[in-house]
């Protein structure tokens, strides 16, 4: 099945297909680790394998259109109706909010911790809520 692409106007007239694949990897700003393009169960390599950071540079997935440029720290994990597990990021820059899907060579350990994290650190005092009997 061909895919259809919207066209976008750039800066200079000229126009860009939307959702175009990078085929070059990158090098983390976060943990300093090479992140393959290449990345089993997403068409947009956008955060780190290991570390699970990122760099606001969509506005959609793979336009690389954000001029913001800075860090997003994934903040949680949400699972999606149909089961999928995808990223929850928030940028230190913009404090822009964005969800990603993640990838298959994403670390396990850092999704399960970040989506531990709410148990573990809740967002409200545990001593404050009425006891059972």
């Amino acid at each position: 099945m061909s895919r259809t692409y919207r066209r976008l106007p750039d800066d200079f007239g000229r126009e860009r297909s939307r959702n175009r694949r990078t085929e070059e990897g990158f090098l983390c700003r976060r943990c300093h680790e090479f992140a393959d393009a290449e990345a089993p169960g997403t068409g947009h390599r956008n955060h780190c394998p290991r570390c699970l950071w990122s760099v606001h540079v969509d506005e959609r997935p793979g336009d690389r259109a954000s001029p913001c440029g800075g860090g997003m720290e994934p903040i949680a994990v949400w699972v999606r109706p149909g089961g999928e597990w995808a990223l929850v990021h928030r940028c230190g820059t913009c404090h822009g909010v964005r969800v990603n899907r993640i990838a298959g060579d994403d670390s396990e350990a850092v999704l399960l911790s970040l989506a531990a994290r709410p148990m573990a650190k809740p967002p409200f005092p545990l001593e404050r809520l009425p006891r059972r009997r």
